[in-house]
């Protein structure tokens, strides 16, 4: 009997999830049909992968090995499935965007998609940051917009735009955080309105304020920006509003009003992700053109109307 791919993403699914029911939940068959793989899979390889214990699973010295071998075998399938799909006639591009950009700059760079080439099939994914490098990794996406550090292991990524924070709310609530001099760290956390847990821009915020999500206000489960800049245009607190978000909000909240923080003034990276090992072509080259110059419009438009 050979090991098969199946056997192979079953084993890696129970080595991270370290349950038989979570994992058979992950890759959609029954428990029983999960346990009969893996201990095919082990008496193939002779070997015992799994300490079995009544609530949990762990992997086995051997276990470790085949762990390791796996999830290069299953990369390098990810990457054939991939350079296949991109020789398609539909030259179809799977992209994931995080949501604090997605509404802003998809509207701007579609049209710039469609003029250079209509016959490539590009769908879109929004997600948060974790969920899109989780789907890249697993070869579900081929490239992701993210805010993210200089440097992801595995990851090429290209810098397409800095991207700055603007401080937004009512004319009322920011003439309480001074007239010169604006700076992240002088912030009231009781005015600081954040978007739920798990979205990069409440990470970032907090991280230019110097504070932790236990001195903000955590209690309004907002999940997008014009759900923040909607309650800040009402004069319930203040956010961050990033450039390229500026021009869609400010027209969504007649009430909101934004100020400048003092240099050197906070950001975003904004930037393009792959698979270092993928084979791209010319699309991922092209696609981070475009969206770097999709990204410089909604930039300078907000720099023009609010200055330094």
């Amino acid at each position: 009997m050979r090991l098969t791919l199946r056997q192979l993403s079953y084993f890696l699914a129970l080595a991270e999830e370290r349950h038989f029911g979570r994992a058979a939940e992950r890759v959609h068959v029954s428990q029983p049909a999960l346990s009969m793989q893996i201990r095919e899979m082990e008496e193939t390889l002779d070997a015992v992968l799994f300490e079995r214990h009544p609530r949990e699973v762990r992997l086995t010295a051997e276990g470790r090995e085949v762990e390791r071998r796996a999830r290069r075998i299953l990369a390098e399938v990810t990457e054939l499935e991939a350079a296949a799909r991109q020789r398609g006639l539909a030259q179809r591009v799977n992209l994931g965007v995080i949501p604090t950009v997605a509404p802003y700059l998809l509207p701007e760079v579609l049209p710039l998609l469609r003029a250079r080439d209509i016959s490539r099939d590009l769908r879109v994914r929004e997600a948060t940051t974790d969920i899109l490098l989780s789907a890249l990794d697993r070869g579900q996406i081929d490239a992701a917009v993210i805010a993210a550090p200089q440097a992801v292991a595995g990851l090429k990524l290209v810098p397409l735009f800095s991207d700055r924070f603007l401080l937004a709310g009512r004319e009322s609530m920011l003439s309480t955080a001074g007239t010169e001099g604006l700076r992240p760290v002088a912030l009231d956390p009781d005015r600081l309105l954040l978007l739920d847990e798990g979205h990069c821009l409440a990470d970032q915020a907090l991280e230019v304020c110097g504070m932790d999500r236990r001195q903000a206000r955590l209690d309004l489960g907002a999940s997008s920006l014009t759900t923040l800049c909607g309650l800040a245009g009402q004069g319930l607190g203040m956010t961050f509003l990033p450039e390229i978000a500026w021009r869609q909000e400010r027209a969504a909240a007649p009430g909101l009003a934004v100020r400048r923080f003092s240099k050197p003034e906070p950001a975003r990276q904004i930037m393009l992700a792959r698979r270092a090992a993928s084979s791209a072509s010319d699309w991922f080259e092209d696609l981070a053109r475009m969206l770097a110059q999709a990204g410089e419009t909604l930039t300078g438009l907000a720099r023009a109307a609010v200055p330094a």
